[in-house]
């Protein structure tokens, strides 16, 4: 590796970061506010590094978010559980393992974010399109070819990068300013 290719990945990354829209990261704050307000609950999951985005952003709005907000933010990571999620890959297929935790969990009205650099994971795009069959808001924050997530989710965010690791990134940074924009208002 050169310096060339560190200030290259850079520049493309902060590309990644000036074109977050602000606006959609401001409608879907005021979707969980309201999640928040009507003490629905919110459920994100994801696969691989979007899973650990996942618990870490749900770590952050029900801990630093809720203590900020003095009420507590209704939300669960549908990743966290390996138990639960390899009996349910197990027994039914991996692409269950959120949709039947939602069938557990979820009511019409509640709020399901899910992070993936494709959009095309089947386990995430069965358990949106349960979702939204069943009455939930669908929020969706995907890489550049946006996949099927982008095109059945009800709010979308396309990170405009295909590179897995400034995707991430990227997320997490929206995943941030979902939390500290509870935190630090």
């Amino acid at each position: 590796m050169n310096k060339a290719y560190f200030e290259t990945y850079l520049e493309r990354q902060k590309a990644a970061y000036d074109a977050i829209p602000i606006d959609q990261v401001e409608h879907i704050i005021n979707l969980i506010k309201k999640c928040w307000e009507e003490d629905r609950q919110l459920f994100a999951f994801g696969n691989g590094g979007s899973a650990s985005n996942v618990s870490h952003f749900i770590t952050d709005l029900g801990k630093s978010a809720s203590d900020r907000m003095g009420k507590r933010f209704r939300c669960l990571s549908l990743n966290e559980s390996i138990s639960w999620i390899t009996a349910l890959g197990n027994d039914y297929a991996y692409e269950d393992v959120y949709v039947q935790q939602l069938h557990n969990y979820a009511q019409p009205g509640d709020l399901v974010l899910t992070l993936s650099v494709s959009g095309n994971s089947p386990n995430v795009v069965k358990a949106i399109h349960w979702a939204k069959e069943n009455g939930l808001t669908t929020i969706a924050l995907v890489g550049g070819k946006g996949g099927r997530l982008a095109a059945i989710a009800d709010e979308v965010i396309i990170v405009q990068d295909e590179h897995y690791g400034r995707v991430e990134d990227a997320q997490m940074t929206i995943c941030h300013m979902l939390c500290y924009g509870f935190i630090e208002s």
